[in-house]
């Protein structure tokens, strides 16, 4: 079958290990699958090294697309250059927008198959150095927005089906065979819903893989729901002279936002008096509790002004042991101003299915875990999907400066999942049904 590696450069310029190199077209990325193999673990099968340089060509030329979502052309242009790729590897895929965002179904035709792969290919901003990808082969690392977050996701998905699309062929069969279905999106830093939220209903599957988070050794399970508020206090305004002719909100801000702590026991401990709130947590090592963090804070337009108003926006996090309706009514009965919801999203919780228990035994050395992020894998709770979150190690240097991925841990992640494709693809129907016997 034929098929192009992702060597086609996006930039003029490229920088390996620290060094700035002249790139003409074909040259640039061509290095970086170069400067990959040598990061690699001695004695990788020759294909699977071969696929995991091609993935992390393929991750630096997305990675020099600044698809920030103040960047829309860019998302559109950074969604082109995935379909031309797939395009160019043969595999199947449909395109999709909503509200400007574009997102990319590939993979089985038919939108349906056992295992789908969840993946984003927009990302936070930053400065304009991280836009120009690095590798350190002292390291291993690869540097730069998007490293890890989550365009060296996009890129194993793709090449993974592409692995998948090899294999059927040498055995006389097509695309329509294929176990996978990829979920591509442009919109999950913004919140999802104009791309996963919109995209997922779309196919069929029993398991989805979102690789978003976690780490070789740490397949989520659980990831906190998210609550956002504005909390309004108001007062009287005065001039900054005579304060004792005004009544300064933010006082009043203040008293309602210590009035909020004792509704999370685990994570101020000894604030509250008496019996423990309802649904009050052990602190925890794991921290796996509901948390409440004040994240902006507006008040005055001047300082020799006693401000009459003062806005607080709060992100809450909760778990499973919360009712979020009843934390709310709560965290309203506690203060004195307006306390006002912007946004609930649901928590992700893994439902019971054998496919975990499969996973697990392709990854050894994997085990579930937590995570107090969210992700788009919360939009599958809804579908009655079955899924993980899971992924490669980028030492939780996600929306940093430091933006990184260790390349040798794209090696268990894509073996585990190379392995259960495989295992998927035995009980992959003709017309790309998911087959759900024993499922």
């Amino acid at each position: 079958m034929p098929h192009r590696t992702a060597d086609r450069a996006a930039e003029n310029h490229t920088v390996i290990g620290g060094e700035t190199t002249a790139a003409t077209p074909n040259a640039s990325f061509t290095t970086f699958a170069e400067q990959a193999r040598a990061c690699l673990p001695p004695g990788l099968a020759l294909a699977t090294a071969e696929d995991i340089a091609d993935m992390v060509a393929l991750t630096a030329r997305l990675m020099a697309i600044r698809s920030t979502a103040s960047r829309p052309a860019e998302v559109g242009r950074c969604a082109d250059v995935i379909a031309a790729w797939l395009a160019d590897n043969e595999i199947p895929c449909t395109r999709m927008e909503h509200e400007g965002v574009p997102s990319l179904l590939a993979g089985n035709p038919a939108h349906a198959a056992p295992l789908a792969l969840l993946v984003h290919f927009d990302v936070v901003d930053g400065a304009d150095e991280m836009f120009t990808p690095r590798i350190d082969t002292a390291t291993g690392v690869l540097h730069g927005r998007g490293a890890i977050d989550d365009k060296y996701a996009v890129a194993m998905a793709l090449v993974l089906c592409r692995r998948c699309l090899r294999e059927l062929a040498a055995r006389g069969r097509g695309a329509e065979s294929l176990p996978l279905v990829l979920v591509i999106t442009g919109d999950e830093e913004t919140g999802g819903r104009n791309g996963a939220f919109r995209a997922l209903p779309h196919i069929r599957a029993d398991f989805c893989v979102a690789l978003d988070g976690g780490a070789p050794g740490s397949v989520i399970t659980r990831e906190k729901g998210v609550i956002d508020l504005v909390l309004t206090a108001r007062g009287k305004s005065a001039h900054g002279a005579r304060p004792w002719l005004g009544e300064n909100a933010v006082d009043a801000l203040v008293r309602d936002y210590e009035a909020l702590k004792p509704l999370f026991p685990a994570q101020y401990p000894g604030l509250h008096s008496g019996c423990p709130p309802e649904g009050a947590a052990i602190p925890a090592a794991d921290h796996w509790h509901r948390t409440m963090n004040l994240g902006l804070l507006h008040a005055g337009t001047a300082v020799n002004q006693v401000p009459g108003e003062a806005v607080a926006h709060l992100d809450v996090r909760y778990t499973e042991h919360d009712d979020p309706q009843r934390l709310v009514a709560d965290m309203r009965a506690a203060v004195q101003g307006e306390l006002a919801v912007t946004r609930m999203e649901p928590l992700f919780v893994t439902d019971d299915t054998p496919w975990l228990g499969r996973l697990l035994h392709c990854a050894p050395g994997a085990a579930p875990g937590c995570a107090h992020g969210a992700s788009d894998a919360r939009f599958l709770t809804d579908l009655s999907m079955a899924g993980v979150v899971w992924g490669a190690e980028g030492e939780t240097s996600q929306h940093t400066d430091r933006e990184h991925l260790l390349i040798p841990s794209l090696v268990p992640v894509y073996e585990a999942l190379l392995a259960l494709a495989r295992e998927a693809a035995e009980t992959t129907e003709p017309q790309g049904q998911p087959h759900r016997a024993g499922a």
